[in-house]
């Protein structure tokens, strides 16, 4: 089997330095590359940008990142709307918008449903990243993303479709809106840290008269009777309990410990949640 390129995209690294932002505009704005990409705009055009996700409430909040790029989807919506052979994929798996077959065509950048494509307003081109294929073509075995991130959040692989699926299973990797049937060529990995809820609270017993915090409390949430997520208080009584559907409902939450115990139902909606300080009993 021909091995193509992936990329593999670590949410939980992502620290949003917008090195491979950076990285990306440095290499297309003011350069042209004939057969792969007309240079990209200075302003306006972000072919590889970062999302930003706040989950929780005070004092349980995380802010997560994701890289977003073209997806260089295998059943790509791009191709079906371009017209005489504008957009391609190449054998390896890399999507190529054509910068001069192209010319005209904002229709392509319409049909992605990613918003991956920009608009060249100047050249009116579509245009999105390219996977640094004119580079892979010299030999480069990174992008220029993944040579300049310094935690590590890219990993581009070149195998066969069967291995990557190894991979995917292996390693828990999701796609993005999975339910369109794209076929992306970019995984991610931790996607639940943007996709997902979670839960925590505080845990407090009584010791000695003294309200102090409840370490090693044993937590677990319930949903309909059967158990979704299990977690032990830290030092600080703290628990947190994650990968929960947005607006999935009512859940019923145990915590017990030498100290007592403590239950509580509660709704879970779009967001993550604190549920305050709980005093065992």
């Amino acid at each position: 089997m021909a091995k193509k390129w992936n990329m593999i995209v670590d949410v939980e690294r992502c620290n949003n330095c917008r090195a491979c932002f950076l990285a990306v505009k440095d290499e297309h704005t003011g350069n042209d590359f004939p057969g792969y990409a007309a240079e990209q705009p200075a302003m306006g055009a972000n072919w590889l940008d970062i999302e930003r996700k706040e989950r929780g409430s005070y004092p349980l909040v995380e802010a997560h990142f994701m890289p977003v790029m073209c997806n260089h989807c295998d059943d790509a919506p791009c191709m079906k709307a371009a017209k005489n052979g504008a957009v391609s994929k190449r054998a390896d798996g890399i999507v190529i918008i054509d910068p001069v077959k192209s010319k005209g065509q904002r229709q392509i950048m319409e049909a992605c449903p990613y918003g991956a494509i920009s608009w060249n307003e100047e050249k009116q081109i579509p245009q999105a990243w390219i996977f640094d294929a004119h580079l892979l073509d010299q030999g480069w075995t990174q992008t220029r993303a993944e040579q300049c991130c310094p935690t590590d959040v890219f990993r581009s692989v070149k195998v066969d479709d069967e291995e990557m699926q190894r991979i995917r299973e292996q390693e828990g990797l999701e796609v993005l809106q999975p339910e369109l049937g794209t076929k992306p060529r970019v995984y991610y990995k931790n996607l639940h840290l943007m996709t997902k809820c979670m839960v925590g609270g505080s845990v407090a017993a009584d010791i000695k008269g003294v309200d102090e915090c409840a370490e090693g409390a044993e937590v677990v949430l319930k949903q309909n009777g059967r158990e979704v997520g299990r977690a032990t208080t830290d030092i600080f009584g703290e628990w947190k309990i994650d990968k929960l559907e947005p607006d999935s409902g009512k859940y019923q939450l145990e915590i017990s410990s030498a100290s007592g115990r403590f239950s509580m139902d509660f709704d879970l909606g779009a967001e993550s949640r604190y549920l305050g300080v709980m005093k065992l009993a």
